[in-house]
């Protein structure tokens, strides 16, 4: 068994298509429209073959509650090859202006790992099992 897809909603659709598709090397479907839900998406599919699912919609509102901090998902990882490719890719990221949530660290459960951002204030570990 294995996790198929993960969805997040957005209010910011294409500006989160080109944040994974430029930094994480996905590749995207064609934008999926229902025009009577007013609902459109993206399928964004990583080299390992995980997907996401971004999703925007009339009506969808922000959690009100501290962000990041809520119930439901908190963060996902994205596996890096090394330290060296965490901290590369730390660095481009914040040269780039994309929030670094948390620095490089090594874990006490043996990962090396650095936080970032996404546009919409998702958090991405960037992780490699040392």
């Amino acid at each position: 068994m294995y996790i198929e897809h993960i969805a997040i909603w957005t209010h910011q659709l294409e500006v989160l298509r080109d944040f994974y598709c430029k930094y994480f090397n996905a590749k995207s479907n064609s934008k999926y429209v229902n025009p009577a839900k007013k609902f459109t998406s993206y399928f964004l599919t990583f080299d390992s073959g995980a997907r996401l699912e971004i999703m925007q919609m009339e009506g969808i509102h922000r959690n009100p509650l501290i962000p990041n901090q809520n119930t439901g998902i908190v963060h996902f990882a994205m596996q890096m090859d090394s330290k060296d490719a965490i901290d590369r890719m730390t660095e481009n990221l914040r040269s780039e202006g994309i929030t670094i949530f948390s620095e490089a660290r090594t874990t006490g459960d043996g990962y090396y790992e650095s936080v970032i951002q996404d546009p919409d204030g998702n958090l991405i570990e960037l992780a490699t099992k040392l």
